[in-house]
């Protein structure tokens, strides 16, 4: 009996534990507030549904301590679906999503205006903005710890402006030694 009630502890204590870990997700419209008076980077997930690699960003990165304790000190984060109805207001245009269909909404659906206007074309897609709201870059693809670590680290310091070539991103990438664990 006392080993139950242990283990209940322990699981109790570790989602507890989890629960402080998570990722502090607002909409595009709020971190766009925020920024007004807090500037800081913002984080997009552009995800639909369906998608596979999505779900695994959301549970092997995502949810990892090392990232969620980073991005909440640094960032803004946002998850948007890419195919969802949500009516965005960016920039001086609002964006929707006219093809919508609620009953497809686990399925492929219409593809979101704010979606094509950041010309993502593959899912998961990280959008990163600067502190005014401008577009950084898009990171196309699954990105485990390790890998989201560098992109994270590299805009928010900047680091992004100095590397001009191709040759000189693959020198700050084999220099850069990360610190999230897996």
């Amino acid at each position: 009996m006392k080993k139950l009630a242990f283990i209940g502890v322990l699981t109790l204590l570790m989602s507890f534990n989890g629960i402080a870990q998570q990722i502090n997700w607002v909409t595009f419209e709020e971190a766009l507030e925020l920024q007004k008076k807090k500037p800081k980077k913002i984080m997009m997930d552009v995800y639909t549904n369906w998608c596979g690699p999505c779900k695994m960003l959301d549970k092997n990165t995502f949810q990892n301590p090392d990232v969620a304790k980073y991005v909440n000190a640094n960032y803004y984060a946002v998850k948007f679906n890419g195919e969802g109805n949500d009516v965005v207001k960016y920039k001086g245009n609002t964006y929707t999503n006219k093809g919508y269909k609620p009953e497809m909404a686990s399925r492929r659906n219409s593809v979101h205006d704010l979606t094509y206007a950041f010309q993502v074309n593959a899912y998961p897609t990280i959008m990163f903005f600067d502190e005014k709201g401008d577009i950084i870059t898009p990171v196309r693809g699954y990105q485990n710890p390790q890998q989201l670590e560098l992109y994270l680290k590299m805009f928010l310091n900047d680091k992004h402006k100095e590397i001009k070539t191709q040759e000189e991103f693959n020198a700050f990438y084999t220099a850069f030694k990360p610190e999230f664990k897996g």
